[in-house]
């Protein structure tokens, strides 16, 4: 709910990057539903498929955070980043306990949210700013 709220939020309120990681935040939680495995399994070895999914998403957010004037995109990518070093953690040790590498890789998820509606917030208060100034500029 929180990620359908904030997405919500950010596409109807924010700017195009606002927009692109909204976007990619709920294709890549989509895809990770259906490449993650049971329930009975998960996380006891290396979520491979979800290492590919989250390698995608940091493709995404350094993408944006490239081309983007703004801060917060910087944050959203290194956080990420944490996230695909958890599946590298995983991979060098294979004992390591599933719930920490479940925890691992959900934990960084719900900061990036945080920052996506933060940055949504500004650019929608920047916007509004920068539009009653140009009504009020004779």
């Amino acid at each position: 709910m929180l990620l359908l709220a904030i997405v919500l939020y950010a596409v109807l309120r924010g700017g195009k990057d606002e927009r692109i990681v909204g976007i990619i935040c709920v294709v890549g939680t989509l895809v990770t539903t259906l490449v993650i495995s049971p329930t009975s399994a998960r996380f006891e070895g290396l979520e491979t498929q979800v290492l590919y999914v989250d390698l995608a998403v940091l493709a995404g957010f350094v993408a944006v955070a490239l081309q983007s004037d703004r801060f917060w995109p910087l944050w959203v990518a290194g956080l990420q980043l944490t996230t695909v070093l958890g599946h590298l953690l995983k991979g060098v040790e294979s004992d390591l306990i599933p719930q920490a590498y479940g925890a691992a890789l959900n934990f960084w998820s719900y900061p990036i949210l945080l920052i996506l509606a933060g940055g949504t917030w500004r650019a929608h208060r920047r916007r509004r700013k920068e539009t009653d100034r140009s009504l009020t500029t004779p």
